[in-house]
């Protein structure tokens, strides 16, 4: 077995960030309440270790394709990809040992930032090319939790990369989200159907339960008869962010009013996958010992739309050899 390795960032305002070379996965985050008390805002375990057997996504990058693609079938200049299967009839997150489940390669790290690479081989979990991939981790002195990411290919292919925490900003297994108020900067979200693929179209937020726009509580009105909530038990849908492609811009911003903690989302990225913790059962027993319940945690992941290989309406995600693919997506923190 390659060896667990963990990297501690920190920042001049105390906030720590801890992370792990498998799936370069974020395995602690400490942030500052209102008061001033330090605690970890992100679900996990309390050894690395523990990340090989449990929950695969907590914490993780994702890749190659993050989010679902359609029976794992995708076409690309005439050829016909088949990935593996690891969802309903889907692949997700990049199949079973997507780059969540991968040890990468340390390249540098310092008290600020931490750079991770892997390289992919063609073929991997199905997908073509062989991929270079760099991410970079960094804490800033404005609480700014900065994700750099690149990747390079000899070959045609898709790729979608994301990060993906469980956030619960009143501390990890301190109850559930349904209290934290959540602006997201879209007019649209991605309908899907009885498998979560999204159905083509793109639909507007006003007068639904998905209007964010003004910000409300999670939990006012996840449990609405609308068809979307029912498919997803709740939230888990990517919403159309407000902005031009590739530009950094406010994608959401998450409250918790008990402690104070404001988190701001950042992106460039066209998308939001706005999950809201609806598969967590309590099965997962995490830090301390803490179980994690129903929607006991958010995620809020930058990225390309689903199943963006079958939707030729939907941003490209296809990079081609000699194109560097770049994202950058920020997490500031920060309290009131």
């Amino acid at each position: 077995m390659e060896k667990f390795r963990t990297i501690e960032l920190i920042n001049r305002n105390g906030l720590r960030l801890a992370a792990t070379n498998f799936g370069c996965k974020v395995i602690s985050l400490h942030t500052p309440d209102r008061h001033g008390k330090l605690d970890d805002v992100v679900l996990g375990y309390d050894a690395p270790e523990q990340y090989l057997n449990g929950n695969p996504y907590f914490g993780a990058l994702i890749g190659r394709f993050a989010n679902r693609i359609a029976n794992g079938k995708f076409t690309l200049n005439g050829t016909d990809y088949q990935l593996r299967i690891n969802n309903r009839n889907n692949s997700l997150h990049g199949g079973p040992n997507g780059f969540h489940h991968l040890f990468w390669k340390i390249e540098e790290a310092t008290e600020h930032q931490v750079t991770f690479s892997y390289i992919s081989a063609d073929g991997e979990e199905g997908f073509p090319g062989e991929v270079h991939v760099q991410v970079t981790y960094s804490l800033s002195n404005k609480n700014e939790f900065t994700i750099d990411y690149t990747a390079t290919t000899d070959k045609i292919t898709v790729i979608n990369l994301t990060h993906h925490s469980f956030y619960n900003l009143a501390g990890a297994g301190n109850g559930d989200i349904l209290g934290h108020k959540i602006s997201i900067q879209a007019d649209q979200f991605c309908a899907v159907d009885e498998n979560l693929i999204p159905t083509g179209e793109l639909r507007n937020v006003k007068g639904t339960p998905f209007d964010f726009i003004e910000g409300k509580l999670i939990g006012a009105s996840i449990t609405e008869p609308d068809e979307q909530l029912l498919l997803g038990n709740g939230y888990d849908h990517n919403w159309v962010l407000n902005k031009k492609s590739n530009e950094l811009n406010l994608a959401a911003k998450v409250y918790e009013p008990v402690t104070g903690r404001l988190m701001e989302v950042f992106t460039t990225e066209p998308g939001l996958q706005f999950y809201a913790g609806n598969f967590l059962d309590g099965s997962d027993v995490g830090k301390e010992g803490k179980r994690y319940g129903f929607r006991s945690a958010f995620c809020l992941e930058a990225q390309h739309f689903p199943d963006s290989p079958n939707q030729p309406t939907f941003p490209s995600t296809i990079l081609q050899p000699g194109k560097v693919y770049k994202q950058k997506t920020i997490y500031k923190f920060a309290t009131s």
